[in-house]
């Protein structure tokens, strides 16, 4: 029997292998949640580099938080990534949401980072 990190790695294999299949070249916005925290990369896989990033543990939101993990954390590192990304020339992403449904914090990280002028 498969532990549950061995099971959560599959699955985040499967999504990634799919995002790839439809990518066409765009960079994509990795997205991992921790029970106490959450981060987001924006990834180009074409030449294996972080173009962009973002997380709650940065001290610019740590203090202006309550916590690093609720969806008002998520919905802050959507817009920083956002506009960090945006500051690397990047515009469409492909969403990466790992082997995390896309629901609470991942879909506010997803939702803020679309109003911060990220298109996918």
């Amino acid at each position: 029997m498969a532990s549950q990190k061995e099971i959560l790695r599959r699955r985040a294999g499967r999504v990634r292998r799919s995002l790839k299949a439809v990518a066409n070249g765009r960079p994509r916005l990795s997205v991992h949640r921790s029970s106490k925290n959450i981060y987001a990369q924006v990834i180009d896989d074409a030449a294996g580099r972080t173009l962009a990033a973002a997380s709650t543990l940065e001290a610019s939101l740590r203090s202006s938080l309550k916590t690093g993990a609720d969806v008002a954390a998520a919905q802050a590192v959507g817009k920083l990534v956002a506009e960090r990304a945006k500051e690397a020339g990047v515009n469409e992403v492909i969403f990466d949401r790992g082997a995390f449904i896309y629901h609470g914090r991942v879909k506010a990280l997803a939702d803020s980072a679309r109003e911060g002028g990220l298109s996918f």
